[in-house]
């Protein structure tokens, strides 16, 4: 029985990413050995998109008041890029420290996550 999903960010300054999810977000976290931090995350849900090649994979957290959370986010210090409309939601990036990008998105779109 499948019971969750692991997903792996890469980065190039991991201490500095970890920091971010962990102090920035305030997502909680256990210690897998040697400070190797794995994080609770939110409820998630997975979509397949088409794309030109089966690599890459792309990280975007949802809220419900983008707004609301860019400003949140502001008073913690994080820059967000300008929100762009698409037809699915607003959306924003946020670079995270080790140069990596993750989205955060208000969605216009049923979600799966109240799902059985």
């Amino acid at each position: 029985m499948i019971f969750g999903a692991h997903f792996i960010l890469f980065s190039t300054d991991v201490p500095a990413d970890r920091a971010f999810f962990r102090d920035t977000l305030g997502w909680a976290s256990i210690d897998a050995g040697h400070d190797w931090l794995i994080f609770h995350a939110p409820p998630a849900e997975v979509a397949i998109h088409p794309g030109e090649q089966s690599a890459g994979h792309q990280l975007y957290l949802m809220c419900d008041d983008l707004k609301a959370e860019m400003a949140t986010l502001a008073e913690r210090g994080v820059s967000c890029s300008g929100v762009e409309e698409a037809r699915w939601g607003s959306v924003t990036k946020i670079a995270l420290p080790g140069g990596g990008e993750i989205g955060l998105y208000e969605p216009k779109h049923p979600t799966a996550l109240d799902l059985p």
